[in-house]
């Protein structure tokens, strides 16, 4: 039975590069298809990034839209807003096991940034975020992450303690106000907090990002 398929398949092959051999265009033209197939996949995937780009730099979000989300979805935004700013490499990470980390994205100049979300359904009537929290951003946040700039990001507001801790140990703080101003802007983070590090390395994603709008 086997050997009786096999026969059945040597002929078949046998007949087709017969069919090849008396037809030689046909190869040709499923070549020339393939060429075609394949120039018009990589033409929409460029065209994907070049609309997507465009989206990335008319994102805006207000902040009253912001305090509606659940905090997974918070994470997300605040993704898509260092995307919009030019960090093509912005992800989320938050989740179970996340070391403190929501968000890590690396900028335009080379600095590496580690952003803890904390999302409050209340807003800045909620409960203000205190010194454990950053106390975990800043355990881990250079240590485990190899951040440049250590950011905890909230729709609500930072009590006393922690405001003082964040300045001791130089980590950057966005509370609703900042983020209303980021989010509902055009500006990126680094140019709206103060003391940011400087670039570590100038430039270095510049050429990934006119190579996506171009």
């Amino acid at each position: 039975m086997l050997g009786l398929a096999a026969a059945v398949a040597f002929s078949l092959i046998m007949a087709l590069l017969s069919w090849l051999a008396a037809h030689p265009w046909v190869p040709t033209l499923i070549l020339v298809a393939m060429v075609g197939v394949g120039w018009l996949w990589r033409r929409r995937r460029r065209e994907a990034a070049r609309w997507e780009q465009v989206r990335a730099r008319g994102l805006r979000h207000a902040v009253e839209h912001l305090d509606g989300l659940h905090y997974n979805d918070f994470e997300f935004a605040v993704r898509d807003l260092m995307y919009r700013d030019g960090c093509a490499d912005a992800q989320k990470v938050g989740g179970r096991g996340d070391n403190g980390a929501d968000v890590k994205a690396t900028d335009p100049y080379g600095r590496r940034w580690v952003i803890q979300c904390k999302h409050r359904k209340a807003g800045w009537s909620g409960s203000a975020i205190g010194t454990p929290d950053l106390q975990v951003l800043n355990g881990t946040g250079r240590q485990v992450h190899g951040g440049d700039v250590l950011v905890m990001l909230t729709n609500g507001r930072f009590s006393g303690p922690a405001l003082a801790f964040a300045e001791s140990q130089h980590l950057h703080l966005v509370d609703r106000h900042l983020l209303a101003q980021w989010a509902g802007g055009s500006r990126p983070l680094w140019e709206l907090l103060r003391a940011v590090p400087p670039p570590r390395k100038p430039g270095s994603l510049s050429w990934m990002i006119e190579s996506k709008g171009s």
